[in-house]
Parts: C-alpha cells; structure tokens; sequence
C-alpha cells in the first residue's frame, strides 16, 4: 500500500471523532459537541487504533484520557483540522466579497424582505444579494453581514442605523373561515384565535385583549388559543383555516393579494417599535452597496404608508 493509499484508508469519521475528544477533553464532551453518543465516538477512535495499531485513549472506567501515542498523534491532525477550518473562511469570505449580505429576524426574511428583494434584483440584475434569516443581532465588522433589519433597541448594538418604519397589525383570517361574512368584532372573537408572543428581550406583540379593549369589546379573562414565537408561523396557521391572528401588515400583503386572507375588521394596531437597518460602513463601498441601503429605506417608506390606518375623513 502506497502512503497516498493508506492516508485515503484512514476512517475520516474516527479521525473526526479523535480530534473533537482531545480538544474538549473527554468523550462526553466530544459526544455532546458532534450531537452522537459517546458509544459512538469510542467505536469511531477504537476504528482509529485498529488501523494504526497504536493505543490512543488510556481507558479508566468512564474516564479517558490520551496515551502519550494519542498526544503526538492529535497535535498532528489538530493542523489538518484547523486548515480545513481555515479554508471554510476563505471561502465564506470569497463569496460574500462582492455580494451584499443583509440579515433580519426570520419572519421578516420569510413575510416582507424576500419577496421584496425581487425587485431590487429586476432593478440590478448584476447585483449578487444574500438573505440570511436569524435571529441573533450578527456584530458589524466581525460577522460576514453588511446590512442588518433589527427591530427595535437591539439595533442599538450597531454604530451606523437609520429608522425603517413602524409596522401595524390587524386582524386577518382566511374567507372559508368566516364563510365570506363579514362578522362584528364580538363575532369574531368567538373564532379560534392565534397569538403571537415574542421572544422576551421584545417589547411584547399586540395582543387580542389590546384589540377588544380598542374596539370597546369586553374579552373574556381567559383567551384560548395557539401561540407562536413567531409572527410569520401565526401567519400560516390563519392561511390554514386554523384561526384569526392579528398580522403584521408587512407579512400579509400577497396573502391579500391571492385571497388566501383577508381583513374581516380593519382595526390597527401599532407595534411598540419600529424595524430599522444597520449596516457595516465597508459595505457601502461595495459594488451597489449605497444604492441597495436606499432601497430598503424607499421601500420601507412605503411600507410606512401601507401598513399605517386609512386615513378617515
């Protein structure tokens, strides 16, 4: 067996499984960090030592600590790991050098910025943007995001921001749900009614009980119902038939659109902050980058005026 042969021989998920446990320091720990067993990984380095014919793990009951074999052995491969570590983020960097990156919360991403993105890539067609959705603020500068829609005071995290606008809610429904009536606002709270509760680091959604109270409807002390965390989940359970929610008029315009919901009492309701974009100064030196930040601010003006009351006169 030539040297290329046997290197190609090695178990690379043994070799995986070696790494993770000489650098975290036991098998439990390496287990818990490659989501497996630590049967798994014992078999995985057992594989290793049968193929290298050398001891590397000194077994002791539940403990295990690395043979002096199996130290030499891991600061060799611990550079093979930290190249293939190396080359990920040369990579990650290559692709996102030209192409413009925003991240926003995942409802924002699924209900408003991706199906608007579209028209900004009619507008540039030699424009490269990546979406991310995430719900963690990424931090400018360190993390491979140029422009980020935070909501709220977490954009306080970022130096360069500017206010997008102030989204409201209102109640949506599907037709087939209240069988094309349009039903009084006591009517409709007797309908299944979803809720949307935030994660706790936000200031607290809208909630039926603000709705009722703004509407001059007594609301019953206990309010059944499914909750979601997240606004665009409630979104798709009331596309479902499953209920009424109180949407945010930035996700629901093509379910309105298509019909697939509609707006039985057009009641509003602010939201308690407004979204906002932040951004990486380098990312305005990018190829589009200055004009890809004024769009979203355009658009989002626009939103303002479509997800606010109708004027009434």
């Amino acid at each position: 067996m030539t040297e290329k042969q046997a290197i190609r021989a090695v178990p690379l998920k043994g070799l995986q499984a070696f790494e993770a446990v000489g650098r975290c320091g036991g098998v439990s720990a390496a287990a818990l960090e490659l989501k497996v067993s630590p049967g798994a990984i014992s078999q995985q380095i057992r594989k290793i030592e049968s193929f290298l014919g050398v001891t590397l793990l000194e077994r002791n009951g539940r403990t295990a600590e690395l043979t002096q074999w199996g130290r030499l052995y891991h600061q060799e491969i611990s550079k093979g790991f930290e190249q293939f570590a190396l080359a990920e983020q040369i990579l990650e960097r290559a692709r996102n050098e030209n192409a413009l990156v925003l991240s926003a919360l995942s409802s924002v991403v699924n209900k408003w910025i991706a199906r608007r993105i579209f028209d900004w890539q009619a507008l540039h067609p030699n424009a490269h943007v990546r979406v991310v959705g995430r719900d963690k603020e990424p931090r400018m500068g360190f993390d491979d995001i140029d422009f980020r829609i935070s909501y709220g005071s977490d954009v306080l995290q970022h130096e360069h921001y500017t206010e997008l606008f102030r989204d409201w809610v209102v109640p949506a429904c599907s037709p087939a749900l209240i069988k094309g009536k349009a039903p009084s606002v006591a009517r409709l709270l007797e309908y299944p009614l979803l809720h949307v509760e935030w994660e706790r680091h936000f200031t607290p959604y809208p909630s039926w009980r603000e709705f009722a109270a703004k509407t001059g409807v007594t609301l019953e002390e206990s309010t059944a119902g499914l909750s979601f965390t997240l606004s665009s989940s409630a979104i798709d359970a009331a596309v479902n038939k499953r209920g009424v929610v109180l949407a945010q008029m930035s996700m629901i315009a093509d379910e309105l659109e298509a019909q697939t919901l509609v707006i039985p009492v057009d009641t509003r309701i602010p939201l308690r902050e407004s979204y906002f974009l932040a951004w990486d100064r380098a990312a305005l030196q990018k190829p589009h980058g200055l004009q890809f930040r004024d769009w979203l601010i355009a658009i989002s003006r626009q939103q303002a005026l479509a997800s606010a009351p109708r004027p009434t006169f």
